[in-house]
């Protein structure tokens, strides 16, 4: 049995809460993790989805963009993130656009090969170039105390670079700036990754388009060695070392804002890396001196007694081990190279569009936009030695414009999550040189190594409302005028003194970063919550 009183207890343990704890338990504070799940870790773990296949999938999130380098240092994390020298390839009929970290003429000859002379290519740097002066300047303020709007616009110092970001739909800048459909496409997926928005009208697709080209500083989006699941491992075992208690099985069933009293069921102590049964009765209850909520807002709502929020997720995931690498219509390429970034699918400007009125029509897209990379071209330590030696890879596929609401329905929703499978695998097939079926790995069974998830899996496996991978729409990186008084200096104050959020609905959260988890702590350890 736990003790009856902590200084922190926090509920979810996710990457953004094991970041908390390490934090406040290095500081001396007593802290209790109490998560659902078997393990930790929430989105950000590894997994061997296919019996008998020796694989570990990063199966949810799968990169990693967000996480400062501060919180790496600060911690002693021992991590390993590997940079992609190809950033992406796009297949657009016989050739493609290919993005070469490492070639700088190849990417000019691609752009060319694809567009028909220079001007995307120009206007790509000038874009990019004010994308990675926004970058430096928000990067380190996301660990500071939320900034007032105008503090953060001075802090750009850049009128034209805040218009085109913050305050003019994304859609139309990239309209305006880029002339070709499938380089406009390009750019326009990172403002759609998780997030149901039309680009050209609404803003949150800005919000999600910041926060995807951020980074920490610099926007890369790099490959952490040993999958995702590595990540999670070592800051549990930093917040286990420095003293934190983390209870796996266990439930939190309610809080009580008030007393900060929390009640969980079941749960098992992970001491060491080793998990012991614990002992007592099925319900304990527990008080914090403040209880830090690495859970969705809606799931907190409904804790604390409190109408919940309604978030949408709308995305399709598609894990997959494939026995080969497709082959690719550019001869121009290598499936490697095309693999090895982002591989974009009928995500040109025009297709996006049409996917997205589509959805919000209630119907699955008929050429599914999306993406996917593969893991294993960058970090063959996620497959076992006689799997890396047969030529096998990971391929991880990423869908956009699939709404919750499209699975809703108990009769429709089988039927329509069947759907979104079959077109996805043929936008996929649409722009490769071979069927993928015929790539793909069979497990000892007999059935092909696929699986997919749409929001409501997630919603179901993963306790995130609506199957929404950011916990609910993404918030812009500065403080916004409120309702009431009470100063908000860290962005994850609620309306209860006692409660603070640490996961990815608080402000500045969404994707595995760990920002939401030390804000929290700060928020803490420097009293200003």
């Amino acid at each position: 049995m736990p003790r009856s009183h902590y200084d922190v207890v926090i509920a979810g343990g996710g990457h953004n809460g094991l970041v908390a704890a390490a934090y406040l338990a290095r500081a001396g504070r007593s802290v209790l993790v109490l998560e659902r799940l078997g393990h930790v870790g929430g989105l950000a773990v590894s997994a061997r989805p296919f019996p008998g296949v020796d694989a570990r999938l990063s199966r949810y999130s799968y990169l990693v963009s967000l996480l400062p380098a501060k919180i790496v240092r600060d911690l002693g994390l021992r991590l390993e993130l590997r940079r992609r020298r190809f950033s992406s390839y796009t297949p657009a009929g016989g050739t493609g656009l290919l993005v070469d970290g490492g070639d700088a003429e190849r990417t000019a000859a691609s752009f060319a090969a694809v567009t028909g002379g220079r001007h995307d290519l120009d206007a790509w740097e000038r874009f990019y170039g004010m994308t990675a002066h926004v970058a430096r300047r928000v990067a380190p303020t996301l660990l500071e105390p939320l900034p007032e709007r105008t503090a953060l616009r001075d802090a750009i110092g850049d009128d034209e670079a805040w218009r085109d970001l913050f305050e003019r739909p994304i859609g139309q800048v990239v309209d305006e700036r880029f002339a070709d459909d499938t380089v406009r496409g390009v750019v326009l997926t990172d403002a759609l990754i998780g997030t149901f928005a039309d680009p050209a009208t609404d803003l949150l697709a800005n919000r999600c388009f910041l926060y995807h080209v951020v980074g920490d500083g610099t926007g890369d989006w790099n490959v952490p060695v040993g999958g995702m699941g590595a990540v999670t491992a070592e800051l549990a075992e930093v917040a286990l070392r420095h003293g934190a208690e983390i209870r796996v099985g266990a439930e939190v069933v309610a809080i009580d804002p008030v007393g900060g009293e929390v009640t969980f069921t079941g749960g098992t102590e992970l001491t060491g890396g080793a998990e012991h049964l614990g002992s007592g009765g099925p319900e304990h209850t527990v008080t914090g001196g403040k209880v830090l909520a690495n859970l969705p807002p809606a799931v907190l709502s409904r804790l604390l007694g409190e109408e919940p929020e309604t978030p949408e997720g709308a995305q399709l995931k598609i894990n997959m081990v494939l026995s080969r690498l497709p082959r690719l219509k550019d001869p121009a390429v290598t499936a490697a190279e095309a693999f090895s970034g982002t591989f974009h699918i009928n995500e040109g400007r025009d297709q996006l569009a049409a996917a997205y009125a589509q959805a919000a029509a209630g119907r699955v897209p008929e050429l599914p936009p999306a993406e996917v990379y593969c893991h294993s071209l960058t970090d063959p330590s996620i497959l076992g030695p006689s799997l890396r030696g047969s030529g096998a890879h990971t391929m991880t596929l990423f869908g956009l414009h699939m709404p919750a609401r499209l699975f809703r329905d108990p009769l429709a929703g089988p039927q329509a999550r069947r759907e979104a499978l079959r077109r996805t695998i043929a936008s996929i097939d649409a722009v490769l040189a071979e069927p993928i079926e015929e790539c793909l790995l069979r497990a000892p069974s007999g059935e092909p190594c696929l699986e997919a998830k749409t929001p409501l899996d997630l919603e179901r496996e993963a306790g995130l409302p609506g199957g929404h991978i950011f916990h609910r729409d993404l918030s812009w990186p500065y403080a916004e005028p409120r309702e009431d008084s009470r100063p908000g200096p860290w962005g994850v104050e609620t309306a209860h003194e006692r409660i603070l959020l640490c996961g990815a609905g608080a402000r500045r959260g969404g994707g595995v970063s760990g920002i939401p988890g030390h804000n929290a702590a700060m928020a803490v350890l420097t009293g200003l919550s």
